[in-house]
């Protein structure tokens, strides 16, 4: 759910079929008024949903829209950018400021990349949580917006509605995507702190692998051979991408215009614009994964400072990242 103080509870029949049609006519109305923007809008944090675990405790997942094609944004963990533990319906006035810095951090990101990037990071919450919720509160370009967590079982989720929600396997239903099982990831020497000096490439190394091969890679993530398959018009009237594992670097925390990847790496947020290095990109090519598993890249820093990179592979489906704390040095 995207940030907001807005919330819907249909109660029956009527009342949903009510607000479809309005919802029908309203976006007859916004057709031919919607614009692509690549920068001036603003970001909305999004509550993805939730799932149990198997010590009671619970997992809820984050993500955020940046309603800009290019525009990025640094929000540093604080006011414009804090999570809050919190009873229900306490922050739906989005006036109503409730920054604790004990609880502020719950691993978010300050770096924020351009348009839709699902599922991105998870809080583990409690058995005890209850109807509790966590809001997480995030302010760009003066407006507030909020995600509002809680475990209403209409959120509750698993790795097949996570595939359905990020256009996975080309859209696929299969019954076999609930049990799809994320890819594996250990980044070679550590995740302990590294420390680099300006300009002096950071080698990175992951050993990535897909344990169960689900959901499989499809001849259609392969490069196109022919016109037809260069020129095929999109099938889905949502963003979709391709099976098959495919692992990027990208900056979390920190000004993403201080580091350079080579090689460039692959996009991490839908980008749906035909060849735009992205798996929602048409035609949706997914690299082949090197042969022994081990995926290398180096990081160049033009500017001192603290950062926080995180790595991030998907079978198309499912999702794994770990962190890596750099600091850089004159």
């Amino acid at each position: 759910m995207l940030g907001g103080a807005v919330r819907f509870r249909a109660t029956g029949g009527r009342l949903l079929l009510a607000f479809s049609a309005v919802l029908l006519l309203s976006q007859a109305a916004d057709a031919q008024t919607r614009f692509m923007y690549l920068r001036g809008q603003t970001v909305s944090p999004a509550f993805e949903g939730w799932w149990p675990n198997d010590d009671g405790s619970f997992t809820l997942f984050f993500g955020y829209m940046n309603s800009n094609w290019e525009q990025e944004f640094n929000v540093p963990i604080g006011p414009d950018n804090y999570f809050t533990y919190t009873e229900p319906r306490r922050l739906d006035d989005l006036g109503r400021d409730a920054y604790d810095s004990s609880v502020a951090d719950q691993g978010q990101p300050t770096h924020l990349y351009p348009r839709r990037n699902p599922f991105l990071f998870t809080v583990r919450v409690p058995r005890d949580f209850g109807d509790s919720e966590l809001v997480w509160t995030l302010t760009t370009r003066g407006k507030v917006h909020r995600a509002y967590a809680s475990l209403e079982k209409d959120y509750r989720i698993d790795p097949q509605v996570i595939s359905t929600e990020v256009g996975g396997a080309f859209g696929s239903l299969s019954d076999a995507l609930r049990y799809n099982i994320p890819p594996e990831i250990v980044v070679e020497g550590g995740r302990d702190h590294r420390t680099v000096r300006v300009g002096e490439p950071l080698a990175l190394s992951v050993l990535a692998n897909d344990p169960d091969d689900l959901p499989r890679r499809s001849a259609r993530s392969r490069p196109p051979t022919t016109t037809n398959q260069l020129y095929r018009p999109p099938s889905s009237v949502v963003v979709s991408s391709g099976p098959g594992l495919r692992l990027s670097w990208i900056v979390y925390r920190g000004p993403a215009r201080n580091v350079t990847f080579s090689p460039t790496q692959m996009k991490t947020w839908t980008d749906s614009r035909v060849y735009g290095n992205s798996p929602w990109s048409p035609p949706y090519i997914i690299p082949e994964p090197p042969e022994d598993g081990r995926w290398l890249a180096d990081a160049t820093f033009d500017e001192p400072g603290e950062y926080l990179l995180r790595v991030v592979a998907s079978d198309g489906s499912m999702f794994s990242y770990e962190n890596l704390a750099v600091t850089v040095t004159p």
